[in-house]
């Protein structure tokens, strides 16, 4: 793709530029969250290796749409050389998926995550969302509104209907049927109970306490991996505390531009974690975890939460991370697949896993996903190439986006074909619906999966799981 005429070539890099001019030039933006943020500009010396680690550029094959490109266009604004309401600027924004891949690659520390969300919030003056961001955004930001169109989506779920209406209907209204489908279980864990650590014949001790962020898509639409997350933390020891008034993370307006609500949602999370003084705040999903552990920064200035906002961010820890702290223990049990396969222990099951972006990129949490599936003796784990890509979900950037995010996911699952999987595990609600949609629309048998889901399916088939079949679920189990 070439590229577009209007846009700016590469400079030199912009702090050698202004030194150079005997200081730096006026500003076209003063005042804007760009602005604030612009001294990450000056880090970058475009280099370039940045560039294959970005998937719309590896996909589009457009400057512009590069990480390098797109520091270039706001360096642009900031100097006038463009104005904020160029539509060529909004395009090559808008097209940025917020993986932050090109932040692993960086040699320099480019705080690209920063600067994208500071672009795209100082844009949204000039031009305002579309519709269907518009209404997505509005229903996150209301608790109610988000709950009753959650129920609607469980309760369409339970009938099926989802995978038949992904075969009948148009793509971009086929895909979030497939999205939807996806998000049943693809294991079925035994009803069991951790076994009380004052009873464990290893000698285990007790762990802490920790409070579970619910969220908002997790909660409604993947409340198994938080019933799976309970029962393998308590199992380690943990015992939970509860951590009343916490809400949506504000992780979508924030990647959208919309910082005010953002910050709104993370103050009201602030103060409900604060309640449960001490214990760790425990996240499944990547880019809920990226989120507040950067509440420190989205808070940085507001004197009277930003100290409350790190001190609550130092305790965000994903759940691979607690497991792989611990151990984790050893799950000896077969995993039994919710369409009734797999669960002998002689059975090994093939399973790959691809690396969410914002666990990865954004939290550098590499290997503790890792650990708790090879803590799994039932599992067979085989390598997938490009783990580390984006799959295209990015949000709700598969909705915004639809051709560039199809573009992004087809090598994914083409790579994902190779391997022979049966299961696919991902730590992000995102992550597992795009690549789960992805999977059926092709024609797969692979489903995608939580790590945690796996390790509880095989601790609850195993000698020791601590409850007869047939007992009722542990509290949050539904």
């Amino acid at each position: 793709m070439a590229t577009s005429a209007s846009l700016p070539t590469l400079d030199p890099p912009r702090a050698a530029a202004r030194a150079a001019a005997g200081g730096a030039p006026g500003c076209a933006l003063p005042g804007t969250p760009l602005d604030v943020a612009r001294e990450g500009l000056d880090a970058c010396v475009h280099c370039g290796f940045c560039l294959q680690a970005c998937p719309t550029y590896v996909t589009l094959h457009d400057e512009n749409d590069s990480p390098r490109g797109r520091l270039v266009l706001m360096g642009a604004l900031l100097d006038g050389s463009l104005a904020p309401t160029d539509p060529d600027v909004h395009t090559h924004i808008d097209r940025c998926l917020g993986c932050r891949a090109c932040e692993t690659a960086c040699p320099s520390g480019v705080p690209y995550g920063h600067l994208l969300e500071a672009t795209r919030a100082t844009l949204a003056a000039h031009r305002p969302p579309s519709p269907v961001a518009r209404l997505i955004l509005a229903a996150f930001a209301r608790r109610r509104l988000l709950g009753a169109v959650l129920l609607g989506a469980r309760a369409l779920r339970a009938t099926g209907l989802p995978g038949w209406l992904a075969r009948v209907l148009p793509h971009r209204l086929a895909f979030p049927m497939a999205m939807l489908a996806s998000t049943a279980p693809a294991v079925r864990p035994r009803r069991w109970r951790p076994r009380p650590v004052a009873d464990r014949a290893d000698g285990g001790r007790p762990a802490g306490e920790a409070v579970l962020l619910e969220g908002c898509v997790m909660r409604g639409l993947h409340a198994h991996t938080h019933a799976a997350t309970r029962r393998t933390l308590a199992h380690h020891g943990v015992a939970w505390v509860a951590a009343p008034g916490q809400g949506c993370c504000g992780a979508l307006h924030a990647h959208a531009g919309d910082l005010e609500t953002a910050r709104r949602l993370a103050r009201a999370n602030v103060a409900a974690f604060e309640r449960a003084a001490g214990a760790l705040v425990v996240t499944n999903a990547a880019g809920c975890g990226a989120m507040l552990k950067e509440y420190g920064h989205l808070l940085a200035d507001e004197p009277e939460w930003a100290a409350r906002a790190r001190a609550v961010a130092a305790r965000v820890r994903d759940v691979s991370e607690v497991l792989a702290d611990a151990g984790p223990r050893r799950a000896t049990g077969g995993v039994p697949l919710a369409d009734g396969r797999g669960a002998a222990r002689s059975a090994a099951l093939r399973v790959t896993y691809d690396a969410p972006c914002h666990l990865l990129h954004a939290q550098r949490v590499a290997d503790p996903p890792l650990a708790v599936l090879a803590a799994i003796d039932a599992v067979e784990l085989v390598p997938l190439v490009d783990a580390e890509q984006c799959c295209g979900s990015a949000g709700i950037y598969n909705l915004l986006e639809p051709a560039t995010s199809d573009a992004v996911l087809a090598p994914k699952l083409a790579h994902v074909a190779a391997t022979g999987a049966a299961l696919v595990a991902t730590g992000n609600p995102g992550c597992l619906m795009q690549l789960g949609a992805g999977l059926r629309r092709v024609g797969a048998t692979a489903r995608v999966v939580h790590p945690v889901e796996l390790l509880d399916a095989a601790y609850s088939t195993a000698p020791d799981a601590g409850a007869a079949a047939g007992a009722p679920p542990p509290p949050g189990d539904r």
